[in-house]
């Protein structure tokens, strides 16, 4: 039990040395990410449906 008691202990003081961001700077991340997880979705989309396109004219006729 000394064990676990002494490790959440240890936990707790390196978190306080964590530099954590802060809010603006964790809300332009997200914004970040979210724009770039968009743009990538559209991308894929986009060559999803050219490449079932070419399928079906060339192929599938």
């Amino acid at each position: 039990m000394n064990k676990i008691i002494q490790f959440l202990k240890d936990a707790k003081i390196e978190l306080t040395k964590v530099n954590w961001p802060t809010r603006k700077k964790t809300i332009n991340y997200t914004i970040i990410v979210i724009g770039i997880s968009l743009a990538v979705a559209i991308f894929l989309g986009g060559l999803d449906y050219f490449f079932e396109y070419i399928l079906k004219i060339f192929i599938l006729k």
